[in-house]
């Protein structure tokens, strides 16, 4: 059974994303996601400037067998990628929540964080 925890919001995309107290939002994968992909050897980050939408491919996760495109989970400027998955892309995989996490967006409409799914969507949505 995969982490969920109950502070975060989801996305239908298995990203998990983190409110901070400047009102930036910090996203990365799911445990499920990371579970599902296998190990991770390489990781895509869009640079800090860049403009996303909500539901834009931000990014790529590489495993060994599979690539997939990570979503922008707001819209919004990058203002930080986590420079340290590039030279150890498995910080997704050993601590999906914490230091393995991807990139942090100025939200230009903070009321999207509230529209992504509490913990208890994702759980439902995921089968755990």
């Amino acid at each position: 059974m995969s982490s969920i925890p109950g502070d975060l919001r989801y996305t239908k995309n298995h990203e998990w994303v983190r409110l901070g107290a400047d009102g930036n939002v910090t996203m990365g994968i799911t445990d499920h996601a990371q579970e599902l992909m296998g190990e991770i050897v390489m990781v895509e980050l869009p640079p800090a400037g860049q403009d996303l939408r909500a539901g834009q491919s931000a990014g790529v996760l590489e495993a060994v067998k599979t690539a997939e495109d990570f979503y922008a989970p707001v819209d919004g400027k990058v203002v930080a990628a986590n420079e340290a998955l590039e030279s150890d892309p498995g910080l997704v995989n050993r601590d999906c929540y914490g230091e393995g996490w991807l990139i942090t967006i100025h939200p230009s409409n903070p009321s999207q964080f509230e529209g992504l799914l509490d913990a208890g969507q994702y759980k439902e949505l995921a089968g755990e």
